[in-house]
Parts: C-alpha cells; structure tokens; sequence
C-alpha cells in the first residue's frame, strides 16, 4: 500500500540498550487505510474473516467452480478494499458539510438501487418482477448505473471522511462492485458464450466497463499510478491501435467486445487472479499466522543473536531476516517497512551511512521475492503460465538466491572493512541460549519445505504449515486461541487485498495482449536481433522487463512480462524454465532500480534520506543479480539443470566471482583496490560467474595475480569512496 508510516521505531536510534523486534511482526496501518470501530469495525472485521475463511474451505473442503470463485474473489476484494481504503490519505477531521453528506448518502442510495436493480433481472421469478417492470430497469439499469458509478467517485474525493468511519461514497463503490459480480454470476453460462463476441448486449458492456473501472481505481488506492498508468495505456493501445504503424497496428475493437473480453479467463479472470485467489490468498494467511504468533520476531532476534557481534552486525542481519521474511510476505516495499523500521536504525548505530542502511535493507527485501520455498507471489504464476511443477521451480531457484545474498553479504562486509566498523555488543544483542531453547518455531518453514518435497500439492503444504505456525503458538506466550486466530485472518484480508486488486489489474493487461497479438509481435521483434545475437536479445529483454515493471508491484510486474517478453525468448530457442526466469528476475529487481524503486524509496523515507541516491546505492548492492539472470542462459547448471559435478562447479566459482565483483564495486579487497586493479577484479568475477571452463581458469588467474600484489604491497587498509 502507498504512504506506509515509518513510526513506532521504538527509540531504536538511542546508542544503547537491547534491540526490540516486536516491531517486525506489525503491519502498519497505510496513510491512506482506515481503523474503523464500533459497528462498522465488527461488520468489516466479520466481512474479512468470511472472506479468508470462504477462500481456505474452498481450497481444502468443497471447491468452486472456477469462474464463480474467482468472481466472488475479485468482487468481494473490491468491497472490502473500498471500506477499508480511502480514496486519498488526507482524512477529514471534522464533519464533512451538511451538503457533502447529502450528496454522498443519496449517491450511496444510488448504488443500493443498482445493486436492487441487478438482483431483480438476475432473479425476475424469485421477486415477482412482472414483464413490464423487468422491461423499464434493464432500460434504465445502465444509465443509472454510470450515475451511480461518477456520483460514488466524485462524493469519494469531495468527501473524504475520517479514519475512524465508513465513508458513505466508498460503501456505494462496493456496492457497485457486488452488483458487477451478481449481473456476471446470474447469466454465467451465457456469458462464457458471448464475451469478447459480437452477441454482448448493452448491459453487459456496462458492467463490464464499470467492473474495469472499479479494479482501476482500487488499485490506484493501493498501489498508486504507476500499474494504472501503464494499464490505461495497454487499453488505449486496445483502441488505437488501427492508426499506429508497424508491428503495433491491429484491427481495433468495439467497446462492449473488449470490456467483455477483459471480464474472462483471458484477462481479469486469467493466470493472475487464478494465482492470487489460490496460492497468494494461503501464503499470505499462512505469513498472517506466523505474525500473529510472533514467529517473525523470534527470526530476527535469532538472526541477531547469531551475526550480530561481527562487523557491520546489523547489515548482516538484515541479508538473512529481510530475505526470510520477505519471502514470506510478497512484496518488497512492505517488507522494508516492516523489517527496515529495526534494521535500518541498527545499521546507522554501527557506522553504515543512511544511504547505505537504506540500500542495504531495500536490496536484501527485494532478494526475498526470490527465495524459494515461497518466493513472494512470482514463481506461483510461473507455475501456472508454464505448467512447470512449482517444486521444480522451488529447486531451480536454489542457487540463484544463494548467488544474490551472496552477494549482497559479501558487499556489506567489505563495506564495514573498508569503514573500520564495529559489530553490536554483548548487551545490545538477544542471548542464543534462549533462543536456541525455542528453536522449534522454525518449525513451519520446515513444513512447509518437507511436505513439499515429499510430494504434497502446494495448497496442502501451505495449509499444513499454517496449522503448525497456529500450533507452535501454542509453546509460547503469543498462544493463539480462537480469537487470535480471527485476527490472523483479519490481517491476512488487510494483507491479501493490495494482491488482489494488483493482479486483477495485472489481468488487464494480461487480456489486452492476448486480444491485440502484441506480444506475438514482440517475440518476432526478438527474432529479428536474435539472428544477430542471443545477447542481445537477452540485453534488450532485460531492459524492457525492468521498464515494465518500474514502479510496479513484484506480482504485476513479472505477470506482464511473461506476456509481453517471455513468449519472444522461448520463440529464439530459450528454454520455457529459463525465459521466465530471466524476466521473472528483472521484474523482481526493478524494485531497486533507478529512477522509479520502491523498495528504496520505502527505505529512504525510514533512513531520512534522498530516494534517487538510495535508489543508485541500492542498485549498487544488487549488482551481481543484474548478472545472475544471464546465466541462466549460458550456464543453466545455476537452475539445477545437468548433473552434480556441473552444478557444483558453478556454485564455487560463481561465488568466488560475485565475491571478486562485489570487492571491484566496493575498491577493497584486503586492502584498498584502485584503477587497473579494480578494473581487473570486475574482469576476474564476470568471468568466472560466466561458468565456462576457459573463463574459469582465466578468472581464477587473474584474480591470483590481483590478491598477490595485495599481499606484496601489504598496503596498509584505509577508507577510500567506492
């Protein structure tokens, strides 16, 4: 969610006393969100829990069929999205006027009456509607169903409301938003049949368009204008596409055939609403429990306890708790709101600068969308666009993440080395003894990995892993009883919502392209520099990923690359496991790319400091990841692929090579490196992560002769600007 708050440090910039990590386990209130009480909170609070609960019977008890639980799991997103997310983060704090309230009450009506009005044609016999009257409002449903929509949104902007209470305006958003899923369910046979033809009739051309509108709008609340913006521009490419030139020119469509088109299992309904009503909507409640019981507390007092007397502690700490628990929650940003609020400070308080503490934290959260067993939300839409098994993709991602905390570890060390930094003392860490007492806890990761190795299907897995986070609750004092667990869910709606409307969002885009053909035209673009060379189409894939995905949710972006880009690099002869890798990689770190990051940018705000620069420092640490992908092409041992001694080959020398890069990045290497040297130290560290042999051995060369003129000039270490 936008606006995320940076306080409740817990006075972590003070020099002394023992680290507090209760912090870690909290989601922060968005500026932008709401914290409803009285009756409106219970009904909200009842509504999420019905939501999550609805979502983990029909994945483990009685399924659904599928059109009908995706649209209930898209429609009834929106409602609570609505209720819970104001439409601008400067709530009021008084009263609204006399006149503002009118308007938003009588607009609220309106979208009562569409919502009437939708259940009385859906279900004409059950109310009695008679012929004539059924005749007058499908006549006039659609009218006022447009006024309904401008009147909520307009009422929505001009009357904010305050924090504590519903908002009548956004009430008739969800409303709309219900009457939408009701129209589509009534007539669900008919309309598998017509949308995206030419049968679509008026009616459902409305409710479709007003469907879109709805996902768009929730999502600019929660994600803000960037997957909005490029989703806007996929829908006018929808319709100009006739007057543009080139391999952008297709035929154009007629409004009620798109919008139509976009409200199916081709778009809206697609792989990515598939992936967030199935697994995101589990692994989010599953990280939803582990919170609630405290588990992501015990990580990081563990993780501190185990690294944090070595130099630059913090940083270190922050590699492992940061990449643990972002993997766990699915969004990068987030997670740096989360775990950066105590690492970052921490860092500060040992000597790393604000910019680098900020860097640190946005690189090592971004890492964890690509640590497996979880992997954020990614590789679950991977599995489900490639029909790979997600064990599969689980084990091919192993190596990679290893190669990426790698390096990131490796960067941190050789910047408290150049910098002369301390670790924390004895006094400011946890005890081990203690923790190691309660190790158990780790327990539903382990469950979570094990069942599936042992051939579970991921629903299953995560459902027992997060019956074992509720159970280890149980041996601690964060005992989770039926209230507890209620809340859990309630914080896995809180948490689950920005998903949904960030993949139904994503689904559009996902539609345009399936409709237009225009990822068939960039895959013949792809072809055209592939007859030149491979490289460069990888080099030109590359950036076009980490474009798409530009200040864009991991999800979302990877969801529209894998449409855009991957189906181009199968079509030049790369494997289906290794272009979705590659684009799945650059979309996950564009998060840390300059100019538009947000992971940085969420840091920046916590380490008081400038985005842009943050942002440049964070691509700095995350170097060797804009490497790794490349591999995948030329060396795909790093994905598991070929036999032990290949893939073991690849792993030592690939991290003695992000070893060698991340010292020619930070000028230090037992001493400090400069020009020649520094340039030959990238040199020896691309070569040998290359993984051929002869690169090997030419590596392995060059950096002998860097580190024995280290030792021969025995230069004594001093600080010197990377």
């Amino acid at each position: 969610m936008t606006g995320k708050t940076t306080q409740g440090l817990r006075g972590l910039e003070q020099e002394t006393g023992m680290i507090d990590a209760s912090s870690v386990d909290e989601v922060n209130y968005a500026s932008n969100e709401r914290q409803l009480k009285g009756l409106p909170g219970f009904l909200l609070f009842f509504l999420c829990v019905a939501y999550i609960g609805f979502h983990l019977y029909a994945l483990n008890i009685e399924p659904v069929e599928t059109w009908t639980y995706r649209i209930i799991h898209v429609s009834v997103g929106l409602l609570i999205g609505f209720l819970l997310i104001g439409s601008s983060s400067r709530f009021n704090t008084d009263l609204p006027s006399k006149g503002l309230r009118l308007a938003s009450f009588v607009s609220t009506l309106i979208a009562a009456g569409v919502l009437a009005g939708v259940l009385a044609i859906s279900y004409q016999d059950a109310f009695g509607i008679s012929d004539k009257t059924f005749a007058f409002l499908t006549e006039q449903l659609g009218v006022i169903t447009w006024i309904a929509l401008a009147a909520n949104m307009v009422c929505s902007y001009l009357c904010r409301g305050r924090r504590y209470s519903l908002n009548g305006s956004d009430v008739g958003l969800g409303l709309i938003a219900v009457a939408v899923a009701v129209y589509i369910l009534a007539s669900l046979t008919r309309w598998r049949m017509m949308a995206g033809t030419s049968m679509v009739g008026e009616l459902d051309l409305v409710f479709s368009a007003v469907g879109v509108l709805l996902i768009l709008e929730l999502t600019r609340r929660v994600a803000g204008l960037a997957l909005v913006a490029i989703t806007a521009v996929f829908i006018g490419y929808a319709f100009i596409g006739p007057w543009l030139p080139g391999i952008f020119e297709h035929q154009g469509y007629t409004s009620a055939r798109f919008f139509s088109y976009l409200y199916t299992d081709n778009g809206i309904l697609g792989p990515t609403v598939a992936v967030s009503s199935t697994y995101i909507v589990l692994f989010i409640a599953f990280a939803a429990f582990l919170q609630r019981s405290k588990v992501g507390e015990y990580f990081v007092n563990f993780a501190f306890a185990m690294a944090g007397r070595s130099r630059g502690g913090p940083a270190k700490v922050a590699v492992f708790a940061s990449g643990l628990m972002g993997m766990i929650n699915g969004t990068s940003a987030g997670n740096v709101v989360s775990t950066g609020s105590l690492t970052i400070p921490l860092m500060k308080r040992v000597g790393y600068n604000a910019r680098s503490a900020g860097s640190i934290e946005a690189a090592a959260s971004t890492g964890g969308q690509i640590a497996p067993p979880i992997m954020g939300a990614g590789a679950f839409i991977m599995a489900e666009v490639t029909g790979i098994a997600y064990s599969d993709i689980a084990i091919a991602a192993i190596i990679p993440a290893i190669m990426y905390f790698l390096s990131i570890y490796f960067m941190v060390d050789l910047e408290a080395q150049k910098n002369g930094m301390r670790g924390m003392r004895a006094d400011e860490l946890p005890r081990l003894q203690p923790l190691l007492a309660r190790i158990y806890l780790f327990l539903p990761i382990i469950v979570l990995i094990s069942t599936l190795f042992m051939g579970y299907s991921v629903i299953r897995a995560g459902t027992l892993s997060l019956v074992a986070a509720a159970v280890v609750s149980w041996l601690t004092p964060h005992w989770m009883g039926p209230r507890a667990i209620l809340e859990a869910l309630v914080l896995a709606a809180r948490m689950v919502i920005p998903l949904v409307a960030v993949c139904a969002c994503a689904g559009l885009v996902v539609g345009v392209i399936a409709l237009t053909g225009v990822g068939a035209r960039f895959a013949s673009m792809l072809l055209v520099v592939a007859d030149n060379s491979h490289f460069l189409a990888l080099i030109f894939a590359m950036f076009l990923s980490i474009l798409l995905g530009m200040g864009m949710p991991t999800t979302a972006a990877y969801a529209v690359a894998a449409s855009v880009i991957a189906p181009g690099l199968q079509k030049i002869g790369i494997d289906p496991l290794v272009a979705h890798f590659f684009v799945f990689y650059y979309a996950v770190i564009s998060a840390i790319t300059p100019p538009v990051a947000l992971a940085s940018y969420a840091a920046a705000a916590i380490a008081n400091t400038d985005p842009l620069r943050t942002s440049m420092t964070s691509f700095k640490f995350g170097l060797a990841a804009f490497v790794v992908p490349f591999l995948f092409f030329y060396s795909p041992s790093i994905l598991m692929q070929g036999d032990w001694p290949e893939i073991v080959r690849v792993i030592v020398t690939a991290s003695i090579g992000i070893y060698l890069l991340s010292a020619a990045v930070q000028g230090w290497l037992r001493g400090a490196l400069t020009g020649p040297w520094r340039i030959g130290a990238m040199i020896a560290g691309l070569a040998m992560m290359a993984g051929g042999t002869a690169t090997d051995i030419a590596g392995i060369i060059l950096a002998l002769v860097i580190v024995g003129a280290q030792v021969i000039r025995k230069q004594e270490p001093v600080a010197v600007s990377s």
